[in-house]
């Protein structure tokens, strides 16, 4: 978020933790409970990647994948640990009531559910008219395909049909359709690198499906957190399928509930293509995007949409143990369940976020799938870069917090988020700040909400030096503040 403030340092830097996390309404965060820690599912801790590639996005027939779907409620969440339910959206996300049918006018943003239907026909999430409507659409794009390849076998040459009218053009030297820079030509360059994820819980073959890309040479996955969380806390098995359907048997590295953010590894690791990484703070809102991945379980999927936004504060989760804050990249490329992991790129086919969350419009659960309407989130890389490289050496990701919760929503006037309580022996209470401060900006970075500290926070890493713009009493003030770490 920082990122436009001062050009000098990366862009998304760790996210600060539980200091800027906003206590939900009814109970506040405690200030210094540690956030979910994001320890390794495996003891094994691997060397630090080589050189970072993105997975390739090939996934067979696969149980409805995970992607994020934000809860759009109020925020409300602790300051240091994660923070409760998901926060509200801003108003510019707030779209208008649904269309089909008008049950309710507010907009979720959550991850889609991790839960998918196993091939045994394990619970269905997605509302059975979803469901039906992806039947339909099936048929009819395999009925249309059967009548073409019936077509292509009869002999058409008679009168009328053997050219279509075309017989003076000479195919040979038609325009190539994949220009440079075009989605085609990103996508061919991408999906190599692309991959689906399979990860097993509570019995289920297929409990959770996503999306995930190659990091580097080393056998390393990139995905979310909450692809493969259940699957890690039962010990499930975790399967990688590449662009050439060959599967891989992987294990979690490490997790950080915190980012949303797990790095996965696979011994067999020859066939597999790198991805290459670019910068998010490069990004120009309007700029052209594609996104990659296995939605509803179909691998190979790419969609293609622009950069609607830049340092979307987006909160994901429903409880203090899932919930995440992303400084995030908001895109209208098409992204849905099972997209969560994949990668966002840009038209050099480099990565620049990882599709973490959707908004919907209806509200509903964290439980209630939903689909795209072209309002979605990516982490970006800058963040995954710091976070896979803490994973990759200690098996755990660290996060920067203060110590410090903050009331939900913001200040007077609507701006600034207001400080509820401090915790001793803390970066805040070592700063002095105290109850009822209200904080205008980090950084000379504005804060509106919250979840707009707590964004702001965790866009630093742990030992930095940030200015907090306070007022207090109706005085205002500069307070300068080293952060503080945490694992999660």
């Amino acid at each position: 978020m920082n990122d436009e403030l001062d050009p000098d340092r990366e862009p998304t830097q760790p996210i600060a933790a539980d200091d800027a996390s906003a206590p939900a309404p009814e109970r506040p965060v405690e200030p210094s409970p540690a956030p979910v820690p994001a320890q390794p599912v495996s003891q094994w801790a691997p060397p630090a990647p080589g050189a970072p590639r993105l997975p390739d996005a090939a996934a067979p027939d696969a149980a409805p994948e995970p992607t994020a779907i934000l809860p759009a409620e109020p925020l409300a969440a602790p300051i240091g640990a994660h923070a409760g339910p998901a926060p509200s959206m801003a108003p510019s996300l707030m779209p208008p009531a649904p269309t089909t049918p008008p049950t309710t006018a507010d907009l979720s943003v959550r991850r889609p559910s991790a839960d998918s239907v196993a091939a045994t026909g394990a619970r269905m999430r997605w509302p059975l008219v979803a469901l039906l409507a992806l039947v339909v659409g099936l048929g009819g794009g395999f009925l249309g395909a059967l009548g073409y390849d019936k077509l292509a076998d009869d002999d058409v040459s008679g009168p009328g049909y053997a050219d279509g009218g075309l017989s003076d053009v000479d195919l040979e030297d038609a325009a190539p359709l994949a220009a440079p820079g075009s989605v085609a030509d990103v996508a061919k360059a991408v999906l190599p690198s692309t991959v689906q994820i399979l990860a097993e819980y509570d019995g289920q073959e297929a409990g959770a499906t996503g999306s995930g890309w190659v990091l580097d040479g080393n056998g390393h996955i990139v995905t979310n957190n909450h692809v493969v969380a259940d699957a890690a806390k039962d010990n499930g098995p975790i399967v990688v399928i590449d662009h050439d359907r060959n599967r891989y048997d992987a294990e979690v590295v490490g997790r950080s509930p915190v980012y949303d953010l797990a790095i996965l590894f696979v011994k067999k690791h020859d066939d597999l293509k790198p991805a290459k990484l670019g910068y998010s703070a490069k990004l120009q809102v309007g700029e052209p995007v594609v996104a990659l991945g296995s939605p509803l379980g179909l691998p190979d999927t790419v969609t293609s949409g622009i950069v609607s936004y830049l340092h979307r504060p987006v909160s994901t989760g429903s409880t203090a143990d899932d919930s995440s804050y992303i400084d995030a990249v908001q895109t209208d490329a098409a992204i849905n369940p099972g997209n969560s992991g994949g990668p966002l790129v840009n038209q050099k086919g480099e990565v620049i976020g990882v599709n973490s969350a959707i908004a919907t419009a209806g509200g509903g659960s964290v439980d209630k799938e939903a689909g795209n309407i072209g309002v979605g989130f990516a982490i970006p890389v800058e963040q995954v870069r710091i976070t896979a490289d803490q994973i990759l050496k200690s098996g755990k990701a660290q996060y920067p917090f203060i110590g410090a919760n903050v009331k939900p929503g913001s200040g007077p006037d609507g701006k600034g988020a207001v400080l509820d309580s401090i915790m001793k022996a803390t970066p805040a209470e070592k700063a002095g700040l105290k109850p009822e401060d209200v904080i205008l900006a980090v950084n000379n970075q504005p804060v509106f909400a919250s979840v707009d500290l707590v964004v702001a926070i965790r866009t630093y890493q742990p030992g930095e030096t940030v200015e907090f713009t306070v007022v207090r009493d109706g005085d205002t003030k500069q307070v300068k503040i080293v952060l503080a770490g945490k694992d999660g």
